[in-house]
């Protein structure tokens, strides 16, 4: 989820579009893109609305793909799909969708402009309001890592997007490229029934106990079961996606227990509850591109479906139903991870853009162990002797809590480079780094930005992206030493670190142990998120925003 100034400085540049070039190339008026409560939506009206989920991304990514879609015992799958003739319905107990491969009539050309890459939605979604501001068009979009494209519907013919690129280098933009893919099959989903072969991109199964069990493999010890019905439909990106529609509380039961569990106490259940809720309330937009909602893994929130539901958790959503966390009256950024380290990260210590009043670094702990007013942990000496803390936090002797790794230069090297090609970045040719070091951290110790120095130069690396480039830290709360071979040259470093995951919002271990001490759900989200409040959800705050 982010980057360096060194690494994303091109996006920041202040330089706009020119409204006579814009309408040379016919691009006479930038509509703004609308939000989601703008929209004339029946779904808005619904405190329950039908999510449409993600649940198998990029299918047909490889030749042997396949999905085994299966009614429940007595019940039956309706498929239904387009055929020249109309609407046609088929049903069955069993579908076995695969991929088809067949070569084109003649080679087609695929293009997109690609404008920046980064490892979070957060960081993808900021540096897309900047492009915005230039006077650019842009959606996201997830081939692998969050991606900014030039809108595609606008840059429509190759003469726009070359003039887009020509126009974005003249102005100093180096890191946006024009990715161009000549294909010369074509990759369609399939399926056998009663001797005949059906070839179809859409296909819509349905149960009349709306619920269906999928795999990817024959004899899949584990098979996930989904509540509602499921749309196999096209992505962006030549594959197709399995789209599980489901409504939301019945979504919930599928995220719950597979993010926070079903055995800690109720108070810290029913608190992921209310987050799960307003982080897919507040985040339908992630992935539009795509025509749908959001993703089943942890680029959203981890969800299998009814695969396995607990009394435990269906209680905390039931006893929450309904209930989002605000702050002014709007959703808000409902963001969780598993351990915090002692203190969790303000919204900037990880990502770019507008700070979340409501997301400010905390100790975590149930009394004042550590004052961040007067021993701020930017300090290296006084994060040094935080990080010796070991008593009296939420999560002390909980796993992750403190770690340690050490790595090479070589190991260090080869992340680097791996990183650096994937983000499109210059500099990936390096032959060997020399030396690693944090310069900047911030109040709640997080790390802001590390240079590293290669035979090539030195680079910046800010904020999560810092993850990303290397492979040891879990989180961004730690710090380095050097690591000497016995002639006293380095040999690498070792991390000395807390936590795991973002840092931001709550502390999912740290929920438990106030839950345990007796704390309400309502105390343990104030604890996490100051100054919010819990309401009832209604149409007046807006969507996936």
């Amino acid at each position: 989820m982010r980057t360096s100034k060194l690494l994303s400085r091109t996006s920041t540049q202040s330089a706009k579009f020119t409204v006579s070039s814009l309408i040379f190339f016919s691009l006479l008026v930038f509509s703004p893109i609308p939000t989601l409560a703008q929209d004339p939506d029946p779904q808005a009206q619904n405190t329950n609305p039908t999510l449409k989920i993600g649940v198998v991304q990029h299918f047909g990514k490889k030749p042997t793909d396949q999905l085994i879609l299966k009614a429940q015992p007595g019940d039956h799958l309706t498929l239904e799909f387009q055929t020249p003739q109309g609407d046609k319905e088929l049903h069955t107990e069993t579908v076995i969708l695969k991929i088809g491969v067949e070569p084109l009539p003649e080679p087609k050309v695929e293009e997109r402009v690609v404008l920046s890459t980064h490892r979070s939605y957060e960081n993808a979604e900021e540096d897309a309001q900047k492009w915005r501001s230039l006077g650019l068009e842009v959606e996201l979009a997830q081939p692998d890592r969050w991606q900014v494209w030039a809108k595609r519907s606008v840059y429509n013919t190759p003469l726009l997007r070359r003039w887009l690129i020509d126009s974005l280098q003249a102005q100093g933009h180096k890191i946006p490229s024009l990715e161009t893919q000549v294909l010369t099959q074509k990759r369609t989903p399939y399926w056998t029934t009663a001797g005949y072969r059906y070839n179809r991109n859409q296909l819509e199964i349905t149960t009349p106990q709306n619920v269906i069990q999928v795999s990817q493999k024959p004899n899949d010890p584990q098979p996930l079961v989904y509540g509602g019905s499921l749309q196999l439909q096209p992505d962006a990106y030549g594959t197709y996606t399995l789209v599980n529609n489901v409504p939301l509380e019945t979504y919930l039961r599928g995220v719950v227990p597979h993010e926070i569990g079903a055995w800690p106490p109720e108070a810290s259940i029913e608190a992921q509850a209310v987050l799960a809720r307003t982080y897919a309330l507040r985040n339908l937009r992630r992935f539009e591109a795509d025509n749908y909602h959001l993703c089943a893994n942890t680029d959203c929130q981890v969800y299998k479906g009814l695969t396995e539901v607990y009394p435990s958790t269906d209680q905390a959503i039931n006893v929450t139903s309904g209930l989002v966390l605000t702050y002014n009256n709007q959703l808000t950024d409902a963001v969780y991870f598993s351990t915090s380290g002692g203190v969790t990260a303000n919204y900037n210590d990880i990502w770019n853009g507008e700070p979340r009043p409501y997301l400010q670094g905390i100790i975590d702990a149930p009394n004042k162990i550590w004052d961040l007013s007067q021993q701020n942990l930017a300090s290296e000496p006084n994060f040094r002797r935080f990080m010796n803390l070991q008593k009296g936090f939420n999560e002390t002797g909980e796993y992750d809590f403190r770690w340690r790794e050490e790595t090479t230069l070589e190991s260090i090297a080869e992340q680097l480079r791996y990183y650096l090609k994937r983000r499109n970045l210059p500099d990936a040719n390096f032959k060997k780094v020399q030396k690693i070091e944090i310069v900047e951290r911030s109040q709640t110790g997080r790390v802001l930005k590390m240079t590293v120095t290669t035979d090539q130069g030195v680079l910046e690396i800010s904020k999560d992206e810092i993850q990303s480039a290397f492979l040891p830290p879990i989180s961004t709360l730690f710090y380095i030493d050097p690591v000497y071979n016995p002639n006293k040259t380095l040999k690498g470093y070792v991390f000395v670190g807390g936590g795991y995951g973002h840092g931001v919002g709550m502390s999912q271990t740290g929920s438990y142990h106030l839950a345990k001490l007796g704390w309400s759900s309502e105390e343990i989200l104030n604890f996490y998120f100051p100054g919010t409040q819990l309401q009832p959800f209604n149409t007046v705050m807006q969507l996936g925003q």
